[in-house]
């Protein structure tokens, strides 16, 4: 046998990956304490805190406005599935957190989605997970936004209409005229 033949199989590892934007982060550097270079490990026992205090929390956002311990994400298997999750829990007494249309109020939790748009306060995190298959622990990937995350997605709710609607110039007219139609006829 080979040494590949003999090598254990690689073990895929679930990853979350987070992109911060703050509309005051070049100025209050509230970012700083967050390592945006590589991948991070968190063992799957473990709850990952995020919050200004670094003697609790391992993501650290260097803000008075934020709370000691903002969220909380707990890694965990679903029960009779193979399939991993994350949940997210509000341990701000004085924030709400939405997730996606959800509003977490304290010590409130959900299953944090495949992928979604975290906020309070003027925080937005679009948080993506990336499946992986290891019973031990998983991986945190942070990025850093250069522009708001829900002007980036650009929600339809957000989008501009026109005031004046399309141009008729834009569709040739081919000698159809506009008909009335009452919707009580057959």
């Amino acid at each position: 046998m080979t040494s590949l033949e003999e090598a254990e199989t690689e073990e895929t590892v679930t990853c979350l990956h987070m992109t911060f934007y703050h509309p005051c982060q070049e100025d209050k550097m509230m970012f700083r304490g967050l390592n945006f270079c590589k991948r991070e490990q968190v063992r799957a026992d473990e709850m990952a805190k995020f919050g200004r205090d670094s003697n609790v929390c391992h993501y650290n956002l260097m803000d008075t406005r934020v709370s000691r311990i903002q969220f909380s994400l707990q890694f965990y298997r679903k029960l009779n599935s193979s399939e991993f999750c994350f949940e997210i829990k509000n341990m701000s007494k004085k924030t709400k957190l939405m997730v996606d249309q959800t509003e977490l109020g304290y010590l409130n939790k959900i299953d944090l989605p495949w992928k979604c748009i975290i906020c309070f306060g003027d925080y937005q995190i679009l948080a993506e997970i990336q499946e992986g298959e290891s019973l031990d622990y998983f991986e945190t990937h942070l990025h850093l936004a250069e522009v708001p995350i829900l002007q980036e997605r650009c929600l339809p709710s957000l989008q501009p209409v026109p005031e004046i609607g399309i141009s008729s110039s834009s569709f040739p007219s081919q000698g159809k005229s506009p008909m009335e139609s009452d919707e009580n006829e057959s």
